[in-house]
């Protein structure tokens, strides 16, 4: 590359002045009233103090006169720094203090405003990399770059930061044009292919940034596609980075590189068959170049996108940046914004001035914002790209919005061994529709174009049946078919029972050769062969198992993939460790683990079930607290309520109320019983009765709520908290011991075995042989627990007709399913390549929904629901029933007890009848007075039956008014001699006796207080006889006085 700065004044009055290698200046001035400025106004704007305030301008060209510039242009010293290089070959950079100094001794003193790069060199080396480090320099500056040169992919998207303006087509342009051929032939999936040359990296990202265009929603610039990247190469060594490719489901390739990398990269493509008629290489600028001859190890068939790189396209694009710049000069000075700015930057390396210029992002933007009209420069010039787009502009981002790639198409020569490039049609940045093609000549000589995917190969998988993920059912009787609900045909005869069939269309209707398969796998596969465009035969492995080492030989499905009778191995595969080491899997499609599976069993209704509502604190708080301090408060107020005992201990005549009573109606009314009880008579009494029943109302409805939600069937199960559970591990913890088992030649027999050996041995004997048979023996009750993979247990217990099945504990070892391949197999890469994607569109969440979601729905619920209750289902009524009768026995203990020992006790304490605040019953048993009471109103009920008993009561009745009568004289003959009587209520007694109308056992109170003799006590007692008081004397013999004393 030559750098070419001018001095500072340059008055020469040639046209035409030689200052470098090969590069001519052409100067021209004239004055502003030769042409209008750019707005169609007179040049009388103000040009004079224009060129007051820049320097002036010069045009470093050949064969390029001012005729091309306005006026306004041309009348102002500007000053630009113009460096070119044109086709040099020689690759050997410039070191970066080379560049440095280029940059502070030759532009900066010149306080340039602008640089204008131009280039054909399309070397990509290191030359490519001095240019770059210079522009990107010069942006750090906050200089402005126009660049043109073919080799501008080079630091792509470091440029960006940069303040360029890139008037060749960049990166972003060829592969948008790439993409549109892809979307032409509907080329979906695509491999990338790279060099390291360099802005690799940039291209990569460019690309994917372009694919994500066409997949957002939002952006309706460009028809929804989806495509597919499969690989990103980076070619080191091209024969063993390649092989990728070979592996993989690639039919098209995007290649960006060097020449000379590419005919490396394609000789050894085709030693791995990757330049055949299926495949298809589309490459860019740097591939094909300016030369049409393209090297022999290029195959015949490859697109390309091409530019002009040769010396017209150069001139055209050096008058363009001219104009570009100029008018960006004249919009700058003419915004009175900028009337006292200058585009004089005024930088220095020496550190005493500005680092960068501030005023060249400003002066950047006036440039970008330019748009002008094509000229026509040369006579060769396309005149069809001026009615296409006639405006030169450019996107915010500093690149032509306004671009024209060629489609180049490579053909034979005319010799078996030459290659030329043939333009087959265009590309247009403002064309919607994007390319334009007419023939081409494809790989392989071929007339059609390829379908861009692997062309359709065979594949025979083995499987094993396990639902959900894969089911088994017969097909159709007649046809052989399976319908559309019932999945695929797939074999279950072994090839021995095939190689008697004579007839297949016979065998396939009959499910001993052939059933349908359908379930979680089976849509994977359809997937996998309608994406990858494969056929496939599905045979049931021989000998039924799942694979396991079975003393040094491995048996089932991974036996069939190392003996190659199968090349992939689809089911609810566990992928670990062992069969790891003998075949390959994919990445797993599902996570999974062991689990434990219980059956349910019907309970009985716990004894306790009643007390369940409400816990133990609930409980004692309504025991022990409300019914304490609603029964007290009740019996308080009344005993100081007027109406009530009026704080007396003795209570009103007629007045039963205690505070015994008082429990007894705070417990009815609490459960709302229905018997008699005796109510208070207090208004605060019974207004505070009236808050308890409130409470008891709540209460009550709070309970009875609760309790029937307790009072329900349970059903039982084994809760165990993982295959770690103490039960177990220690199995004999219980009588009879757990019994659990597993399914032989299966993951979870490895797994037990090798980490879990003691309860591996110990449940070797309740083994089953498929889960079928596990779940039936817990269903029976001949296993407590089953332990197997737990999304298959999942899908089990979601299934189960009488919902009996429950899954407990946490998972144990988790891992994944996996597709199995024989070691080795190409097939595996593109398998998980598809499994991702599959992953992050969310394909395969719902296939997993579909078939793994889901909850039990019984067959027998209404059946169950009209069951009658069994005796053992309502125990807890019969035990409390039983605890109130043992309770009841025991209080009648106590009564008899008090009665034989402690009311004796009492009676002789309790004078005031203090006790009879707390039982009635007890003070009335007491106190004489309350005898009285009792046998008054027992005597008031009473009835006699017949005459005779009416004349004795008469003459009880005589008896006792003239033992009264005797009394008060006794009592008068004692005060006559100065004794005072010491009992003043044998009267009284007598009053109040004279008043009975029914016999009561009088007898022995009057015994006890010792006022009547023995005749009248037995008199009294025949007398609570009626039956025998007509067969009674009655004898009343009143003794003297100091008996009475």
């Amino acid at each position: 590359m030559q750098t070419s700065p001018w001095p500072e004044t340059h008055e020469r009055d040639t046209n035409k002045a030689e200052i470098g290698d090969g590069e001519v200046l052409s100067q021209r001035r004239r004055t502003g009233s030769e042409y209008e400025n750019a707005n169609g106004m007179p040049d009388s704007c103000g040009f004079k103090r224009i060129h007051e305030r820049t320097p002036r301008m010069y045009f470093p060209f050949e064969g390029v006169s001012a005729e091309h510039f306005p006026g306004e242009i041309l009348n102002f010293e500007g000053r630009i720094a113009h460096a070119t290089s044109r086709n040099s070959r020689n690759d050997r950079g410039l070191k970066t203090n080379e560049i440095l100094d280029a940059l502070c001794k030759s532009f900066l003193p010149m306080n340039v405003s602008a640089i204008i790069y131009t280039t054909t060199d399309e070397s990509f080396g290191r030359n490519t990399a001095s240019a770059q480090y210079f522009l990107q320099l010069a942006g750090y500056l906050g200089i402005p770059v126009i660049a043109w040169n073919a080799d501008n992919s080079g630091l792509e998207q470091a440029s960006m930061s940069g303040l360029r303006i890139q008037m060749a087509p960049s990166i972003h342009h060829q592969a948008a044009a790439m993409l549109s051929i892809l979307v032409r032939y509907q080329w979906h999936a695509f491999t990338i292919v790279t060099s390291h040359i360099a802005g690799h990296a940039d291209f990569v990202q460019t690309v994917r940034d372009q694919v994500h265009q066409y997949e957002d929603p939002h952006d309706i610039s460009k028809p929804k596609i989806k495509f597919t990247i499969i690989d990103t190469v980076l070619v080191n060594r091209a024969e063993d980075d390649l092989g990728v490719i070979a592996d993989s489901e690639a039919r098209i390739m995007l290649l960006y590189s060097t020449r000379m990398e590419a005919a490396s990269i394609m000789r050894a493509a085709e030693k791995l068959g990757l330049t055949g008629k299926n495949y298809v290489w589309i490459v860019t600028q740097s591939v094909v170049g300016p030369d049409i001859h393209a090297p022999s190890a290029f195959p015949v068939g490859m697109l390309g996108v091409h530019f002009d790189t040769n010396d017209d396209a150069l001139q055209e694009a050096i008058v363009t940046t001219i104009r570009i710049f100029g008018f960006g000069v004249l919009n700058f000075l003419s915004d009175t914004r900028n009337e006292h700015l200058s585009l004089k930057p005024q930088l220095s390396c020496e550190g005493h001035t500005n680092a960068r210029w501030k005023l060249g992002a400003t002066f950047y933007r006036y440039l970008k914002n330019v748009s002008i009209p094509y000229d026509k420069v040369y006579e060769n010039y396309d005149a069809k790209r001026v009615e296409r787009f006639g405006l030169v502009e450019f996107l915010p981002d500093g690149t032509r919005k306004d671009v024209e790639l060629k489609i180049m198409n490579l053909r034979d020569a005319g010799t078996p061994d030459s290659r030329k490039w043939e333009e087959i049609g265009t590309w247009n940045s403002w064309d919607p529709q994007g390319v334009t093609i007419n023939d081409i000549v494809w790989p392989g000589y071929q007339h059609v174009p390829p379908q861009g995917v692997p062309e359709k190969y065979h594949l025979n998988i083995v499987f094993l049946e396990e639902p959900p993920y894969i089911s088994l059912a017969s097909p159709d009787p007649v046809t052989g078919q399976c319908n559309a609900n019932r999945g695929i045909l797939c074999r279950v005869a072994t090839k021995a029972m095939m190689a008697n069939v004579t007839n297949q269309t016979l065998a396939q209707q009959n499910s001993t050769y052939y059933q349908c398969c359908s379930g979680f796998c089976i849509d994977m596969l359809q997937k996998f062969s309608d994406e990858l465009g494969f056929s496939y035969d599905l045979f049931r492995v021989e000998d039924g198992k799942w694979g396991t080492l079975e003393g040094y030989k491995w048996n089932g499905l991974v036996a069939a993939l190392m003996n190659h009778k199968a090349d992939m191995a689809l089911s609810s595969f566990k992928i670990n460790s062992e069969r790891e080491s003998v075949i390959d899997f994919t990445v797993p499609f599902l996570e999974s683990g062991i689990a434990i599976v219980v059956a349910k069993r019907t309970g009985i209704i716990s004894p306790t079930a009643f007390l369940e509502p409400f816990d133990t604190a609930s409980w004692m708080l309504v025991a022990f607290v409300a019914i304490q301090v609603a029964a007290l408060t009740v019996f308080l107020f009344e005993w100081l309520s007027p109406g009530g005992y009026n704080m007396k201990v003795a209570p009103p005549r007629d007045h039963k109320f205690s505070l015994l009573r008082t429990y007894w109606l705070v417990w009815a009314v609490l459960f709302q019983a229905a018997v008699h009880v005796d109510c208070p008579k207090g208004f605060t009494a019974r207004f505070m009765a009236n808050i308890w029943a409130m409470f008891a109302v709540v209460f009550l409805a709070i309970y009875t709520a609760n309790l029937a939600a307790f009072m329900i069937t349970r059903e039982e199960y084994h809760d165990f908290s993982g295959i770690e559970d103490h039960r177990l591990q220690n199995p004999y913890v219980k009588k009879p011991p757990f019994k659990f088992g597993y399914v032989t030649y299966t993951n979870t027999e490895t797994i037990l075995n090798k980490h879990q050996p003691e309860m591996f041995r110990y449940m070797k004997e309740y083994s089953k042989s498929s889960i079928a048979a596990g779940i039936k023996a817990i269903k029976k009750g001949d296993q407590d627990a089953f332990l197997y993979d737990a999304t298959v247990l999942d899908y089990l217990v979601g299934q189960d007709d009488e919902c009996q099945l429950l899954t407990v504990g946490t998972w144990y070892h988790m891992t994944g399913y996996g597709i199995a391949f024989p070691r080795g197999s190409k097939h595996t890469a593109q398998f998980n390549e598809r499994l991702m994607s599959y992953k992050d569109n969310g394909d395969m969440e719902r296939i997993q929904r579909f078939w793994l979601t889901g909850a039990c729905k019984p067959k027998k619920q209404n059946k169950r629901a009209s069951e009658p209750l069994a005796l053992e289902q309502f125990l807890s009524a019969y035990l409390l029933l039983f605890s109130g009768v043992l309770l009841a026995l025991i209080l009648l203990l106590l009564e008899h007890f008090y009665f034989k020992y402690v009311r004796q006790h009492l009676a002789k304490t309790d004078s005031g009848g203090c006790c009879a605040l707390i039982s009635l019953s007890m003070g009335k048993s007491l106190t004489f007075r309350g005898a009285v009471f009792e046998a008054q109103d027992k005597l008031r009920r009473h009835r006699c039956r017949d005459p005779l008993c009416d004349t004795h009561i008469w003459k009880v009745k005589h008896e006792l008014d003239m033992a009264r009568v005797r009394i008060k004289q006794l009592e008068k003959e004692l005060e006559s001699h100065g004794v005072k009587p010491s009992r003043k209520f044998a009267s009284s007694f007598l009053n109040n006796v004279a008043n009975l109308s029914l016999p009561v056992h009088i007898p022995e109170i009057l015994a006890r207080y010792g006022h009547f003799n023995v005749t009248t006590m037995w008199t009294f007692h025949r007398f609570t006889e009626p039956a025998y008081l007509s067969q009674l004397p009655v004898k009343s013999h009143i003794q003297s006085p100091h008996m009475i004393l």
